[in-house]
């Protein structure tokens, strides 16, 4: 008899019935066209997406302005935007209308590209390493609110599923949340201040978009893992203590968030915390922590989506000490923590980069043909490099492209 796999179980998230457990993360590419929309190589990688079967597909961080940018070819979702990704969501339901899609609202501030854009901060103090972020206010900082307010609207009149609200990796959300944004302000010194720009934003966009059917939640780092980030007891320690962050999210929920996807680390900060590396990937198993956090607070309807599972792959990874390979697979980890109540939904990132057809192959009996994410983190150097992105082990175009970037310098 063949055993169960819960990854491939129903599950039910914003009142909508998902066919399975399994989620593409929202993973920038840098490959839209030079206005924001999604390019053919955005509708490549997509199409792909939605042929592979997830039960829930995160549009990667979509940016609601111009000014402020990740990265040269970010996607946008301003209205100018509206009509290309009305056409891009109309393109990929055709393929598969069972899954949800959710775009993920950002705001990049101080982690904006710094030649590209303008990077901002809200901390009078800046963040060592971020010293020629432009110091913005009260008055700019409730634009953005309404630019992503705005975004959320074009994004629920272009055919999505849900809006991820983005307070996590190192992102303007984050910033604004953190200890380390000591400062008196509308949205900062006190928690309460603090918290009150995610408050804000999921009233606004529930109330203006008005549809029972939209689903939104919010994507939160609940420890950033350095001195005054998410997730430390003050703005000079990095000692974790999750009382804001589990403040935040029963806050979230009772203002009509249907999820939470579970994060941490930030990427341009603690970057072993938000995807761990091959060094050293046991550190993983602290999200398992964080995502049972989430689950022990929140209501039993609030779906938790866990983060940080693309290296146990098929338990191949040699670098994890003290444990039997067979029990330390994608597969074994999945159905492990749903069946214990740990997690409700396993959001692959990396893994979905190096092959977007782990559902389908899961579901076919063809598990000895996933092409496993292997770790090498070549898909940050594409985005580091301004050069798209994608993985370059199983692309030999990627592959090739890559060589030409490092024989260049580009990384």
């Amino acid at each position: 008899m063949t055993e169960k796999n819960l990854l491939l179980e129903p599950v039910v998230m914003g009142g909508r019935t998902l066919p399975n457990r399994l989620a593409v993360g929202a993973m920038e590419c840098n490959d839209a066209d030079d206005e924001g929309n999604p390019s053919a190589a955005t509708y490549a990688r997509y199409e792909k997406y939605f042929e592979g079967g997830a039960g829930l597909i995160c549009l990667e961080a979509i940016t609601c302005q111009r000014e402020s940018v990740s990265s040269a070819h970010q996607l946008s979702l301003t209205p100018a935007n509206a009509k290309p990704l009305e056409k891009f969501i109309g393109h990929l339901k055709a393929i598969n209308k069972d899954n949800a899609f959710i775009f993920q609202l950002t705001h990049s501030g101080e982690v904006g590209h710094p030649v590209l854009s303008k990077p901002v901060r809200v901390t009078k103090e800046p963040l060592y390493g971020f010293e020629s972020s432009a110091l913005i206010g009260e008055a700019e900082v409730d634009v953005i609110v309404d630019q992503l307010v705005e975004g959320a609207k074009i994004a629920h009149a272009a055919g999505a599923d849900g809006v991820d609200i983005k307070l996590c990796t190192g992102y303007l959300g984050s910033q604004i949340l953190r200890p380390f944004n000591k400062d008196k302000w509308k949205y900062g010194g006190a928690w309460e201040n603090r918290r009150q720009f995610a408050y804000d934003l999921i009233e606004r966009i529930t109330k203006e978009v008005n549809d029972p059917n939209f689903i939104v939640g919010s994507k939160v780092t609940l420890y950033e893992g350095f001195p005054g980030g998410q997730g430390s007891a003050g703005p000079d320690t990095a000692l974790m203590d999750l009382t804001e962050g589990i403040d935040l999210v029963k806050g979230l929920e009772e203002r009509g968030a249907a999820f939470i996807i579970e994060a941490a680390g930030a990427p341009r900060h603690t970057e072993e915390f938000s995807k761990t590396d091959r060094a050293t990937p046991y550190i993983g198993y602290l999200h398992f922590y964080f995502q049972k956090v989430l689950k022990d607070v929140l209501k039993p309807e609030t779906t938790v989506v866990g983060t940080c599972y693309s290296l146990y792959r098929d338990g191949s990874l040699k670098a994890f000490p003290a444990v039997n390979p067979e029990c330390n697979t994608l597969k074994f980890w999945g159905n492990k923590n749903i069946g214990d109540g740990i997690v409700d939904i396993v959001a692959l990132g990396r893994q979905s980069l190096a092959d977007p057809f782990v559902v389908k192959k899961m579901a076919e009996g063809r598990e000895s043909e996933i092409h496993w994410c292997t770790g090498c983190d070549n898909c940050t150097v594409f985005l580091i490099s301004q050069e798209g992105g994608g993985c370059a082990t199983y692309n030999k175009e990627l592959a090739q492209k890559l060589v030409e970037i490092k024989k260049c310098g580009g990384i």
